[in-house]
């Protein structure tokens, strides 16, 4: 939808309403936590049909009313109906020359030329309303039911009942052929399609297609968060999962035991490989697809959201010979991206690098990468006992899982070797103790793990629609009641980090930011990741605690005392300098 801003400068420019009405609206749209053209809109102040096309002639281009339009097929489908339902566009007009497309906001440029690209045509844009846009989107599910219907009669393959008696996979060869003609039917082919093509577009991370009992729901996990983005017809359950499993090598008929494989995308404009997931479930199979883009430039440490305090220690840290840089933090947190990131700056022509994972998410040029496997007892133990065979200067181990890893891990470090590796932990206090329950001596632990950084990603705030508030006197004290935080402790700590006078009122009056939700940001309000962190460097001082066996509540203080950061205070920092919102710190913080 089109930013408050933007709906005030079209009225403006229009004389639709004087400045002091719009005053009025807009506080009372904020009142209510409603966009400003839904407030105008819903009480009548203005018809939708006046505004946006008061958007059109502020924008320069064409209105158009899509009411009553007669969209061919043909044209309608140039654009994937995801697309076209999250960014408010939909094409209905296509000459030799160029492709008519109606759309809420004429100034997105991103998604303009993602469907230039896609349609191979010069795009004339036009405005139209978003129930307009909404109305005409309804021919989507009309055309795709009709094409289902006809797939029934022309190939006698009726997918359903075949469901419903529960024959798939029990006739041999001739189940496996009705499912490669379901894959092959052009709907199928055009969903799937459509699918991994919006997920590229809107930078997922995974795919969930889950069969329901009378429906097909899929979700995307977009930066960290899943969310529904489309509800398919039953019938089409069989004919995906077939296409997939075509397209990364799997057992068509195969329908009781999980089942994994990959398969990889390449375009001028991306290279994306998809890790595939199939486990059978109640109503059928659950399909998951992971999306790993190759051809992604690596981060560096400054875009990972490290501060310059925690920086300069990670530095140095990565410029010894020896030792132990743990990473922890639940799955999902950015453990991966971060030891990539480190592997990037170590990788010279001078070392040797070798790693074990599970699995192997980016290929690096000069790193031998080696992918562990449980089925033929490749563990992440046995490959690193055969890596020291291999002359390492730097290993990376995936996770260190069991006391096996973790000893064959700190005689790496112990022995002359920079070890960079993963544990499961909530904080980096945690860590040290988590190692010496393993069954590792503590004097091992003190003298090789060199430093440990604990994480968490957040969501950023979206740019195109940040707006700023100040945090009063109730929110504060929430923040106290509802979720513990010491308001006058992170205050102190956000003041020494800043290097500035402590404010006695603590955060409230502190101005702070959020995202209204836009089109760029599929209304979501955010868009991206950073990292928030914690880290440990091992001083004579933690060490000593760690040789006496200090629990992790010891270790903790003795790091704050020192001038550690709290992955929460770091949060707190991002959020006032607009990076990202106090929700989203205390969404990934809570324990």
């Amino acid at each position: 939808m089109l930013s408050d801003n933007k709906i005030k400068q079209a009225i403006e420019q229009n004389n639709l309403l004087d400045a002091e009405r719009i005053k009025q609206f807009e506080t009372k749209a904020a009142e209510k936590n409603q966009p400003l053209d839904e407030f105008l809109i819903g009480n009548n102040i203005i018809t939708e049909e006046i505004l946006y096309s008061s958007v059109a002639m502020m924008d320069n281009v064409p209105f158009i009313n899509l009411k009553d339009k007669t969209i061919p097929k043909d044209v309608l489908f140039l654009i994937p109906e995801p697309i076209s339902s999250a960014y408010h566009i939909i094409a209905f007009e296509k000459t030799s020359e160029c492709v008519s497309v109606a759309m809420v906001d004429s100034e997105d440029i991103q998604t303009i030329e993602f469907i230039k690209r896609k349609v191979s045509l010069p795009i004339k844009v036009y405005v139209a309303t978003p129930t307009g846009i909404s109305e005409a989107g309804k021919a989507y599910h009309q055309s795709l039911e009709k094409e289902l219907e006809s797939i029934n009669k022309k190939t006698g393959i009726n997918v359903e009942s075949q469901i419903a008696n529960k024959k798939l996979g029990q006739n041999g060869e001739k189940s496996s052929i009705d499912l490669e003609e379901a894959a092959k039917d052009m709907p199928v082919i055009r969903v799937v399609d459509t699918l991994l093509e919006y997920a590229i577009f809107e930078s997922a991370s995974d795919i969930h297609i889950e069969p329901n009992e009378k429906s097909v729901s899929v979700r995307f996990r977009t930066d960290g968060i899943l969310r529904e983005v489309m509800t398919l017809p039953k019938k089409l359950q069989d004919g995906i999962l077939a296409r997939v499993k075509i397209l990364a090598n799997l057992k068509l008929d195969e329908h009781r035991l999980p089942q994994d494989g990959r398969f990889k995308i390449e375009t001028k404009d991306y290279r994306i490989s998809f890790r595939v997931s199939i486990i059978p479930v109640f109503d059928g199979e659950k399909l998951v697809m992971r999306l790993l883009d190759e051809g992604k430039k690596i981060l560096n440490l400054e875009e990972l959201g490290l501060n310059k305090a925690a920086l300069e220690i990670l530095k140095i840290n990565l410029s010894k010979p020896n030792g132990m840089i743990l990473v922890t933090g639940p799955t999902g947190s950015g453990k991966t991206t971060t030891l990539y990131t480190m592997m990037n700056i170590l990788n010279t022509p001078k070392v040797n690098i070798s790693t074990i994972e599970d699995p192997i998410e980016y290929r690096m040029p000069r790193v031998n990468q080696s992918q562990a496997n449980s089925k033929i007892d490749f563990t992440f133990a046995k490959g690193l006992r055969a890596l020291l065979r291999q002359d390492p200067d730097i290993i990376m181990v995936g996770e260190i899982r069991d006391k096996e890893t973790a000893s064959i891990a700190i005689n790496s470090a112990m022995t002359g070797h920079l070890v960079l590796s993963t544990l499961h932990t909530n904080d980096a206090a945690t860590t040290l103790p988590r190692l010496l329950d393993m069954g590792i001596e503590p004097f091992l632990v003190s003298s090789t793990v060199n430093i440990i950084i604990a994480q968490r990603l957040v969501r950023k705030i979206c740019k195109h629609c940040m707006a700023s508030y100040r945090m009063n006197d109730q929110e504060a004290a929430q923040l106290e009641k509802e979720h513990g935080i010491n308001i006058k402790e992170l205050s102190a700590s956000l003041s020494r980090a800043e290097k500035g006078a402590q404010d006695e009122k603590g955060i409230s009056g502190t101005l702070f930011f959020k995202g209204k939700g836009c089109t760029k940001c599929a209304s979501q309000g955010y868009k991206g990741r950073i990292g928030i962190y914690e880290i440990i460097n091992m001083t004579d001082e933690i060490k000593h605690l760690v040789a006496q066996r200090g629990t992790a509540g010891d270790i903790f203080t003795k790091a704050r005392e020192q001038g550690m950061m709290t992955m929460m205070e770091d949060g707190f920092l991002k959020a006032k300098a607009g990076v990202t919102t106090i929700e989203e710190i205390l969404r990934v913080t809570k324990e």
